[in-house]
């Protein structure tokens, strides 16, 4: 059974969150610390910098998060500056997973493995596979025709 808010004539409803200033308190301080990690994938300390505004701009609360929207919500931003941060700059990709590899291995990891969830949907036209309808699809970020599937690996 689906829920409400994922059938057919419904829209998707974002759930509401309870929070307060001291639930977010020391956030920025820990973003900081987390990209700091990838401080040795740039050879320059300006797309440092781009790299840390980038984020910031994905976890603001603007509604399209494009380029200009996060560059002009971010307090010293440049748009040029964060469109050549990601079309110019080269970044050092296999060290960049890498790193975050061991911050996975440091947080979750155990010498056998870790087990993870995901929840995937997929676009169908028709009726015939198990689970289809109208429903908030992830991949597409809409209500669409599809099937939900929760994977673990």
């Amino acid at each position: 059974m689906l829920p409400a808010c994922r059938t057919d004539h419904e829209g998707f409803t974002i759930p509401t969150f309870d929070l307060v200033p001291s639930d977010v308190e020391g956030f920025m301080d820990e973003l900081w610390e987390f990209q700091s990690a990838f401080h040795d994938c740039f050879t320059r300390s300006e797309p440092r910098a781009h790299f840390f505004d980038y984020m910031v701009g994905q976890l603001s609360p603007l509604e399209r998060k494009s380029i200009e929207p996060m560059a002009l919500r971010i307090g010293g931003g440049t748009v040029r500056g964060l469109q050549r941060f990601l079309s110019d700059v080269a970044w050092d990709e296999e060290q960049m997973l890498w790193n975050y590899h061991q911050l996975v291995t440091e947080a979750m990891g155990e010498p056998d493995g870790i087990l993870m969830f995901d929840e995937t949907g997929f676009v169908k036209k028709g009726k015939d596979s198990a689970g289809v309808a109208r429903q908030y699809c992830g991949t597409l970020g809409k209500v669409e025709n599809c099937q939900v599937g929760v994977f673990a690996g």
